[in-house]
């Protein structure tokens, strides 16, 4: 499978010649959605994506043996062959995104007035006007002059002329993108500044490990800390733990998140823009902290797998300012695991969830449920000990995880005489630790 990094270059010679050529871009690109649109009959009929871009192609840009249709060429005269290749693609994924849309909506339609209902949804819109960042194709409208310089094909004074820039350099080691190849640049422009973003992209072979030498990196995202993270073998043996947190901008969140209940109760607009950059840019600094050291537990414990819990839908109680770190947190968990599923992808290392219900509630030992105490990172077994609440859920989550690998292989049969031998594997609910040992020994 392919991995790909994103990394932006911050140019430091910025011109107004960049916002004219993103500008005569996006006009391309709704003149030729427009194109597109008019021709889907026809368009449509084609089998391949490549013969749509062709016959597209025909009907834009003028040859010695073709005549085109459209004018596009007189109304964008010298408009670079590449990026004109790249609206065109863009356009034809915008009007085939439309169509799709409409035809799910249609349906919808019918099932609803076969109950007598009305659907309420408004039917979607193809959106002309569109507001997109060129590629620049390397050699055609990209060419590199030094390590951080180059040469881009920009709109100025009615052309397109060559352009030179220079733009900061970043040390890409740190990245681990050693054995990653440079693709095409895309411009983007962020508030006043301009930016290449540069894709690299590496082939990369996920890992094969048999079931039995596998281990696995069970990761518990948790309220008190971020994550705990356990490494396990497939006999349930754990050889590594992981507590991750960030107290500190914890503690700034919440004092930003109660300023903004605050003024959301003294309807105090003029703060709130500030306020919700200050959360963003703390949220953000947790995800990206988490991520970083869940993947580096992994690599250092040479782990096949990473196994998070599967999130379901979001519940929210009590007032604004809980309210709003329930939510904080259930994103910063989605991003979390995203993140973690691109970068841990580059490593070869592959991603599983499992079922969430009562990871936590049961304790690992098989002792049966277990009781919350006051301090919300303990939890009490019936036994009356006491342990770490999130590491007791990530040794369940990581158990889940191997007894699934080892029964969905086999028939109904044996699973049947394993259930017999080891009642707790029936229920995915009720699955521990001490679950899985007791099914490895079975086995």
């Amino acid at each position: 499978m392919e991995c790909i990094k994103t990394v932006k270059f911050k140019i430091k010679t910025a011109d107004k010649s960049f916002s004219d050529t993103i500008s005569i871009y996006n006009k391309a690109l709704s003149y030729i959605i427009n194109a597109v649109d008019n021709e889907w009959d026809t368009v449509s009929t084609l089998s391949t994506v490549k013969k749509q871009l062709n016959y597209m192609e025909k009907l834009i840009h003028n040859t010695k043996k073709n005549k085109a249709k459209y004018d596009f060429d007189d109304r964008f005269y010298k408009f670079p062959s590449y990026l004109r290749r790249a609206a065109a693609a863009e356009a034809l994924g915008a009007v085939k995104s439309y169509y799709s849309n409409l035809k799910n909506y249609l349906d919808k339609k019918v099932q609803y007035e076969a109950k007598n209902k009305v659907l309420k949804e408004k039917p979607p819109v193809l959106g002309m006007e569109r507001y997109s960042y060129p590629v620049f194709y390397k050699d055609n409208v990209f060419e590199r002059t030094g390590n951080n310089t180059a040469k881009i094909k920009v709109y100025k004074n009615n052309d397109w002329v060559w352009h030179d820039i220079e733009f900061k350099t970043k040390n890409l080691e740190h990245r681990d993108m050693a054995n990653f190849k440079e693709m095409n640049p895309m411009l983007v422009k962020s508030g006043k500044k301009y930016y290449l973003h540069f894709t690299y992209k590496k082939t990369v072979k996920l890992n094969k490990t048999p079931l039995k030498d596998r281990t696995i990196i069970s990761v518990d995202l948790g309220l008190t800390n971020s994550a705990v993270c356990s490494a396990m073998k497939h006999d349930g043996t754990v050889i590594g733990r992981l507590f991750i947190n960030q107290p500190i901008e914890k503690d700034r969140l919440l004092h930003e998140i109660n300023k903004l209940a605050k003024a959301q109760r003294i309807s105090g607009i003029g703060r709130k823009p500030n306020l919700w950059r200050k959360i963003n840019n703390l949220s953000k600094q947790i995800i990206n902290d988490t991520v970083h050291q869940i993947i580096k537990f992994a690599v250092d414990y040479n782990a096949d797998v990473i196994v998070f819990e599967y999130l379901g839908k979001l519940k929210l109680k009590g007032n604004y300012a809980r309210k709003m770190r329930i939510k904080l947190q259930y994103w910063a968990k989605q991003k979390i695991q995203n993140k973690v599923h691109d970068m841990a992808h580059s490593y070869g290392i592959h991603l599983s969830w499992v079922n969430p219900k009562n990871t936590s509630a049961y304790a690992y030992d098989g002792t049966g449920k277990v009781t919350r105490l006051s301090k919300k990172d303990l939890c009490e077994f019936s036994t009356g000990k006491k342990y770490h609440a999130d590491l007791n859920a990530s040794y369940n989550i990581g158990a889940r995880y191997f007894i699934r690998e080892i029964l969905n292989p086999l028939s109904e049969k044996k699973r049947l005489q394993y259930q017999a031998k080891v009642p707790d594997i029936a229920a995915r609910s009720r699955q521990t630790l001490s679950s899985l040992i007791s099914l490895v020994k079975a086995v």
